[in-house]
């Protein structure tokens, strides 16, 4: 049982910390450092209620320049969710989840308000783009742990972009919305999993940037997750193409996803045919 906020540090990362010794391990802080991803859910339904205000905690998200350029589509009648988690058959949890959210970036609205106002919008452009998906990431983890501070578990889905054109249909999204992820929302069954993450001496860098002790870090990090929960056989990436191992840690597993093309290489082409310039 975690006493401080060293203590769910050291869980996080598998090392020593001092950072939070003198804080207890409750509140906010503590919710956010023992946040586990939650992929079985319970029958109970979320209530209308509740989902509202978690959404409006969503909108509550910090916005690029206050230009709130993200939706999200809400997905509960059975039949669509359906026709979502069919597209995914290795993902059951998208089907068993009462809730499923999709976070949109949204360029449209704000074409509208200027057309309704007599401009003509110009920035129809990559940093657009950008700050759509941005606005949307923020306001998808703002409703998580808004979500997860009531209790709900949630499991993002990144694997609907391999689905585009599918997923626009469903949900009938027009030019200029795409979607960024998907959000499965519930009441969680059983405790989840507790990821271990890179340590902080790989990923924050104090004033400037400093990979020096790279391969170190990277290699201790390895055998300390191997140790914590070692990568099952069934979840080793590509292992028609670089076989089973007793040993993959998590680089191995890495860099074998991604030296082999995602199956979403029609991305950018699917976006200039939605209405994004990209230019």
């Amino acid at each position: 049982m975690a006493k401080t906020l060293a203590d769910l540090i050291e869980a996080r990362f598998g090392v020593e910390s001092r950072a939070g010794i003198d804080m207890p391990a409750e509140g906010p802080l503590a919710r956010i450092l023992a946040r586990r991803t939650q992929r079985r859910y319970t029958e109970q339904p979320i209530e209308d209620d509740l989902l509202d205000v978690l959404l409006a905690c969503a909108q509550s998200a910090s916005s690029k320049s206050d230009l709130q350029q993200m939706s999200i589509a809400v997905v509960q009648e059975p039949s669509s969710r359906k026709r979502i988690a069919d597209l995914l058959p290795a993902m059951p949890w998208i089907a068993q989840a009462p809730v499923f959210l999709v976070f949109l970036g949204d360029m449209r609205r704000n074409m509208r308000v200027c057309e309704r106002r007599g401009r003509k919008h110009v920035n129809n452009n990559l940093d657009t783009f950008f700050n759509t998906a941005v606005d949307a990431a923020l306001a998808m983890q703002t409703f998580t742990m808004a979500a997860e501070a009531v209790g709900l578990g949630c499991c993002p889905i990144s694997h609907i972009r391999n689905h585009m054109q599918a997923l626009t249909d469903v949900l009938g999204l027009p030019p200029g919305v795409f979607p960024i992820a998907g959000l499965c929302v519930g009441w969680p069954q059983g405790e989840g999993r507790l990821a271990m993450r890179l340590p902080p001496a790989m990923v924050v860098h104090r004033e400037r940037y400093d990979d020096g002790n790279f391969e170190q870090e990277l290699e201790a990090y390895d055998r300390r997750r191997h140790e914590q929960a070692p990568i099952a056989p069934a979840s080793q990436r590509h292992a028609d193409k670089f076989g089973v191992v007793d040993y993959c840690p998590w680089s191995e597993n890495v860099s074998r996803q991604l030296s082999l093309p995602e199956p979403r290489p029609d991305f950018g082409a699917f976006l200039k045919s939605h209405g994004f310039e990209l230019a």
